[in-house]
């Protein structure tokens, strides 16, 4: 009779080790999935505050300049379970280069680089412990110029109007500046008030004039007559014109299908021009009538070359692609020819088209991160110049070279670019979509030995279109100074 109420027993206790059990696998699986696959959607919910206090427990690496010029770094923050918190020295100046960080976004430098700068990336995490025990957070050096960012932004706020400034080292790709306005400043993101936070970024978000824009980097605009280097190009490189050819450029083309036409500005007073006096001073008609007859095919193979059409381009900050249309009518491929049709590029491209023509015909990719340097002095990660595009042959780049020269001198679109003691290139630009005006230049210097290359857009000028010009001028002499 005991055996069996033993038996009987022994059989309930089984039942419950092996339910025990099943539980206890299932709780462990459970675990291993949440470890394996609920990471990142643990640390990314706003309840959970571990990620947050082990973001801010130890300073992040400071993000400088080429010249060393500190434009983030971290500071202790007084108390709170927060130990370190983002300074931006210089706010608004570079807040398109550095982005901020704020308790639950990053953007900008802060972003790309965030692995190097809060140490998290398994390089700097694993040389930072041995060496000292705790995780520390890499410098990033920019290839950014200070004097070359302070002249461009300090021009864009003289002009008072939104816009954008890139500047490139033609035989590197180095970014020597890129300024927008309007811009904000980032310490305003560096609260730990949730309330003050959210309440700030809802006000930037609904600013009109979009500080949070990077017009440099993601606005692309009609190119205007800047794009008469795309078509130059092509021109020279069809084999069917030279700088001497002679065109025609009537006061006013009508275009194929009767229901549009082409004048020429007041400038172009010649109605049969050289390629080269057509260029200098922006003949629309001239222009016009070489994408009639190249075709679309041949202007979009050139454009594709200067890198329209090419998709998502990092640096490492994402640049939106600039476009070429995929397909045209005749008419509209003449108003793409002098830009003023569906062409869109950022004011990056802008600048890129100066840097293939100084660099020989050769567009480096651009690049923004110089070097990553642990507090050990140590460099984990050195940039190395690479070629991205090859836009024409060497010849043609000499040729076009050339006539962008003309543009600076007295008759050109381009005399507000002009420097005192070296020889600018330029070409210049205002394009009136059916919404907004813009006025650009794209330039590069000196014109023998190129050392920077600029791009530069402002929206809705009106007056104050001709400041495009001199702000290109001031950041190519601030980058060869």
């Amino acid at each position: 009779m005991a055996g069996a109420r033993a038996g009987r027993i022994n059989e309930s206790v089984g039942r419950v080790a092996l339910m025990c059990g099943g539980l206890l696998f299932a709780l462990l699986g459970q675990i291993t999935v949440i470890q394996a696959f609920g990471t990142s959607a643990l640390n990314a919910d706003r309840r959970n505050e571990r990620p947050l206090i082990e973001r801010y427990s130890h300073p992040r690496g400071d993000i400088l300049t080429y010249d060393g010029t500190p434009v983030a770094v971290s500071r202790p923050s007084g108390g709170g379970p927060y130990r370190f918190r983002r300074v931006y020295p210089h706010g608004p100046v570079y807040a398109a280069v550095t982005g901020h960080l704020a308790l639950h976004q990053a953007t900008g430098m802060e972003q790309a680089e965030d692995g190097m700068l809060s140490g998290a990336d398994a390089q700097v995490k694993v040389r930072s412990l041995v060496r000292a025990g705790e995780v520390e957070g890499a410098d990033v050096r920019l290839t950014i110029s200070d004097r070359a960012q302070r002249a461009a932004y300090e021009g864009l706020l003289a002009a008072g109007v939104p816009g954008a400034v890139v500047a490139l080292h033609p035989a590197t790709g180095a970014v020597l500046a890129l300024a927008s306005y309007p811009s904000y400043d980032p310490n305003v993101f560096t609260t730990f008030d949730r309330d003050v936070l959210d309440a700030t970024g809802r006000r930037l978000r609904e600013d009109p004039g979009r500080p949070l824009l990077n017009r440099a980097l993601n606005r692309p605009y009609p190119p205007g007559a800047t794009f008469k280097l795309v078509t130059t190009a092509a021109a020279l490189s069809s084999g069917e014109y030279t700088p001497s050819s002679l065109l025609d450029a009537p006061a006013l083309l009508s275009l194929p299908g009767g229901r549009q036409s082409v004048r020429n500005n007041p400038g172009c007073d010649d109605a049969h021009p050289t390629l080269i006096y057509a260029f200098q001073v922006s003949c629309e008609t001239a222009f016009a009538g070489i994408g009639l007859q190249l075709g679309q095919d041949l202007l979009r193979d050139q454009a594709e070359a200067f890198g329209f059409n090419a998709g998502p381009l990092a640096i490492p900050l994402p640049a939106t692609p600039s476009r070429y249309p995929l397909s045209m009518d005749r008419a509209q491929t003449a108003l793409a020819a002098i830009g003023h049709h569906d062409n869109r590029a950022t004011p990056l491209m802008i600048a890129m088209l100066s840097a293939a023509v100084a660099n020989g015909g050769v567009l480096m990719r651009p690049y923004m991160v110089e070097e990553v340097r642990l507090p050990d002095g140590s460099v984990i990660n050195q940039a190395v110049p690479t070629p991205w595009r090859v836009a024409m042959p060497p010849a043609l780049a000499r040729h076009l070279a050339a006539m962008m020269t003309t543009v600076t001198r007295g008759g050109g679109t381009g005399t507000g670019a002009a420097l005192p003691v070296v020889q600018a290139a330029a070409k210049a630009a205002r394009s009136a979509p059916p919404d907004r005006e813009q006025a650009l230049v794209t330039a590069f210097a000196p014109a023998d030995k190129p050392e920077v290359a600029v791009g530069v857009v402002l929206e809705g000028p009106g007056a104050r279109a001709a400041a495009v010009a001199p702000i290109a001028r001031a950041v190519i002499q601030a980058a060869l100074s």
